[in-house]
C-alpha cells in the first residue's frame, strides 16, 4: 500500500475528527496579551487554560529583558550546537544558577522539555539497564522508553506496593544482566494534579538499589516553600538523583534543564544526541530565563498569589459538590459524568454563553462515561474570576444533570442560547 494512502485513510484517534473540531476544540486560537482574559473567535473569554503559573509571561521585568535581549543579540546568536560553536558564558551562567537553586552539583540546559526528557532516558540507559515507571507517566517519558532497547516494568499509578513488586523484579534482572535500575515518575501529574509520592519512593532506596529521575515540569517554580518543586515540597530533594523541569510552565518560556551530580550531568552534556546535534538556545531566551529565574527566587509573593487563587478555586468548587479527584497541586480537574456529545455541548455552552475557556478531556483519554474539565489557576487570576467561574460551573452542572446537553449530535451554537 502507498504510505500516503494509508495515512489518508486513517488520520489517527484525534485527527479523524479534524473537520468537525479544528479551530474550536482542537487547535483553538487564543489571541491577545497572555493572561486570564484573552480573545477566542472574536470575543473576550476568561481563560483557565495556560500554564503561566506565577504570571511571568507578561511580567514587566520579563518583557523588558526579552525585548532588550532580542535587540542586543537578535535570534541567531549563537550559531551551531553547544559542543561545536554554540557555547557562551551566559549559557554557563544560567546552568550554574539553576544548579545552585536546585541544590545540585550541576545542571544542563535543554532546548525543549519534551525532547529533553526523551533524550535523557535514551542517554542514561543501556540495554542491560531496567526502567521502572509510573503507569500515568507523561508521553515524553513513554517515548523516551521506546528508545530503550532493554527491559522496562510499569507500576500502578502512585501504588507503592505495586512499585515495590516491580522494583524487586527489576533489581533481580539488573543484577543478572550487570545493569542498573532507573525509576521514573512525575512530581505533579499534569492531567489530574496528583503528586507523585516522592517521599515514599525515596524511602525505598533503603531497600533497593536504584536511581530516581523526576519529571517536575509542573512542580518547578510552583511547588515547595522556595519553588524548587515537588521534591522540595516532600523534603527529599537530596534523594532525587536527576531533577528535570521545563521552562514552559512557571518560567513561561521555551527550553528546560536537568540537574544532578556533576559527573552524570557532564555525561549527559557529552552524550545527549538531541542536544549535541541541535542548535544552541538563542541568547535572548537564555537572558530571558535568567531574568525569570531571578524573579522566581526573589518574588515569593507571586507564588503566594498563585496559591491564594488555587485554594479559593478548589475549596469553592468542592463546597458546591464538585469532584476534583485527589489533586494536591495547582492543576484543578473537574470530573463530571456524561457522554462525549454532552461534554462537547457543555464546553460550547461555557465558551459561547459564559465566555469561559478551559480544556476538556473525553474518552478515550479518560474512561467512557466520564468528562474532565481542567482548570489552570495562575497568579494573574483574581478572586472575582474565581467567583464567576464557580457560579458558571454550578449552572452548567445543573444543565448537564437536567439533560440539556444530552443530544445525539453536537448542538449548534444557537441551540445553546
Amino acid at each position: 500500500m502507498d504510505i500516503f494512502k494509508k495515512i489518508e485513510e486513517n488520520q489517527g484517534p484525534l485527527g479523524q475528527y479534524y473537520k468537525e473540531a479544528h479551530g474550536y476544540f482542537m487547535f483553538p486560537k487564543l489571541e491577545g496579551e497572555i493572561g486570564p482574559r484573552m480573545t477566542f473567535r472574536g470575543r473576550e473569554v476568561l481563560n483557565w487554560s495556560l500554564n503561566n503559573y506565577i504570571g511571568l509571561a507578561n511580567h514587566p521585568e520579563v518583557r523588558k529583558a526579552d525585548a532588550e535581549g532580542a535587540a542586543r543579540w537578535g535570534l541567531a546568536y549563537p550559531m551551531g550546537a553547544r559542543m561545536m560553536s554554540g557555547q557562551t558564558s551566559l549559557h554557563e551562567k544560567l546552568e550554574g544558577q539553576l544548579a545552585e537553586f536546585m541544590q545540585k552539583e550541576d545542571a544542563y540546559l535543554l532546548n525543549f522539555g519534551y525532547q529533553g526528557m526523551l533524550s535523557i532516558i535514551d542517554a542514561i540507559c543501556c540495554r542491560n539497564d531496567v526502567i521502572v515507571y509510573d503507569s500515568n507517566a507523561h508521553a515524553c517519558i513513554i517515548d523516551g522508553m521506546r528508545l530503550h532497547i532493554g527491559k522496562r516494568f510499569v507500576y500502578q499509578h502512585n501504588d507503592m506496593e505495586s512499585l515495590e513488586k516491580q522494583l524487586a523484579r527489576a533489581c533481580a534482572l539488573a543484577e543478572k544482566q550487570k545493569g542498573g535500575v532507573l525509576v521514573i515518575t512525575e512530581g505533579v501529574f499534569g492531567m489530574s494534579g496528583v503528586l507523585g509520592q516522592l517521599d515514599e519512593i525515596a524511602a525505598l532506596k533503603d531497600k533497593y538499589e536504584f536511581r530516581l529521575l523526576v519529571d517536575d515540569a509542573h512542580g518547578f517554580g510552583s511547588m515547595g516553600p522556595n519553588g524548587r518543586g515537588t521534591a522540595e515540597h516532600f523534603g527529599v530533594l537530596d534523594k532525587v538523583d536527576l531533577c528535570f523541569a521545563t521552562f514552559a510552565k512557571s518560567m513561561a518560556l521555551i527550553g528546560g534543564f536537568v540537574a544532578g551530580k556533576e559527573s552524570i550531568i557532564n555525561y549527559l552534556r557529552y552524550n545527549m544526541r538531541s542536544q549535541i546535534y541541535a542548535k544552541s538556545l538563542p541568547m535572548p531566551i537564555v537572558e530571558g530565563a535568567l531574568k525569570r529565574l531571578e524573579l522566581l527566587k526573589t518574588k515569593p509573593e507571586l507564588r503566594e498569589k498563585l496559591w491564594t487563587i488555587v485554594n479559593a478555586l478548589q475549596s469553592g468548587l468542592r463546597e458546591k459538590g464538585f469532584n476534583l479527584g485527589k489533586t494536591k497541586s495547582m492543576v484543578t480537574p473537574v470530573y463530571l459524568s456524561g457522554n462525549p456529545a454532552e461534554g462537547t455541548n457543555l464546553v460550547m455552552d461555557l465558551r459561547e454563553n459564559y465566555n469561559l475557556f478551559c480544556s476538556m478531556v473525553l474518552y478515550p483519554v479518560i474512561p467512557k462515561g466520564e468528562l474532565l474539565l481542567r482548570l489552570i489557576p495562575t497568579a494573574t487570576h483574581t478572586l472575582d474570576d474565581v467567583n464567576y467561574t464557580i457560579k458558571a460551573f454550578s449552572e452548567i452542572k445543573a444543565n448537564l444533570e437536567a439533560g440539556k446537553y444530552n443530544t445525539d449530535t453536537i448542538a449548534s451554537i444557537s441551540m445553546l442560547k
